[in-house]
């Protein structure tokens, strides 16, 4: 019967046989009828699939948005400051530092968190900005290099995702309990002459990073550096141009001071302080960062109905 059943559905085409309109199918169909049995039941089967897998896409589709939706509330609400931002540093050492220089970061950790309390008073009232906890030391090699064109940005993402999440495995660290991460990744310095510092995060986002080459002289200038960062992840933007050059009066802490030159403080998105039209100086002590109006008004500390 099986025998017969096999050689009828391949029979040549005949007045009442003729071949299933699937392509590459040799069977015979009836009259009246488009598909054999079998192509019908695998067309089901795969309508079926299909829709399996459509439903299944988007549920995930509408999770990712919901939290991505989420995430960006989570962020904008930040800059309400209607709470304190708790904020991680995370000290991670890619070859053995001077004990020292990390014990002087812990106690001027603690002055940062004060100089942006008191600057943030000068522009609203509220609770104050930040909390500022220190973690730590955690061993790692350097962080993944920056990528040198938009289409690498995703591969470095994850791979910095991976970095980092290394680093929270090993302190225990739990990140979702912060509004900002900022990760000092630092070694001895190379010579006794010149120190290096730098440092990058995401525009808006939660995560900053800065690389340096840490002694005790190079503490209050990494802090400020992490500051920088910190208030990357905010909103701010940079205030400095392609040369490093100071934006002016964009990039200047007291743009109404006159004559505007020189400048007694540090702008904390700029990298210096200008002295005057061709001169600037890196800043030396912690205590000379300021939070200039511009910064003040990108991070919200600007009441929104007087800007």
């Amino acid at each position: 019967m099986s025998r017969l059943a096999k050689y009828d559905s391949v029979r040549p085409v005949t007045a009442d046989f003729v071949r299933c309109a699937r392509p590459g199918c040799a069977v015979g169909v009836q009259p009246g009828q488009s598909h054999c049995l079998r192509c019908r039941t695998w067309g089901r089967l795969g309508r079926g699939f299909f829709l399996v897998r459509l439903s299944l896409l988007l549920t995930v589709l509408v999770l990712i948005g919901l939290w991505g939706y989420g995430d960006v509330q989570s962020r904008n609400s930040r800059t309400h400051w209607d709470r304190t931002l708790s904020v991680a540093v995370v000290l991670v050492t890619t070859a053995p530092v001077d004990p020292a220089a990390i014990q002087k970061l812990e106690v001027r950790l603690a002055d940062l968190e004060e100089l942006l309390a008191r600057e943030f008073s000068r522009y609203r009232e509220g609770p104050r900005p930040f909390r500022l906890v220190l973690h730590g030391t955690a061993q790692a090699s350097s962080p993944p290099e920056l990528p040198e064109s938009a289409w690498q940005l995703p591969r470095h993402l994850l791979r910095q995702w991976s970095y980092l999440s290394a680093i929270d495995d090993q302190i225990g660290l739990e990140s979702e309990r912060y509004d900002s991460r900022v990760y000092v990744v630092a070694r001895p310095p190379a010579t006794n002459s010149v120190q290096f510092v730098e440092g990058y995060s995401q525009q808006g986002g939660r995560v900053g990073i800065v690389e340096v080459e840490l002694n005790v002289e190079m503490v209050d200038l990494v802090l400020s550096v992490t500051a920088h960062e910190l208030l990357h992840t905010l909103g701010a933007e940079d205030k400095y141009d392609a040369e490093g050059h100071t934006l002016i009066p964009e990039g200047l802490a007291e743009p109404d001071r006159s004559p505007p030159l020189p400048q007694r403080y540090v702008e904390v998105m700029a990298r210096n302080r200008p002295v005057s039209e061709t001169r600037e100086r890196i800043l030396e002590r912690l205590e000379e960062l300021r939070v200039g109006p511009l910064t003040a008004s990108e991070i919200g500390w600007v009441p929104r109905t007087t800007r």
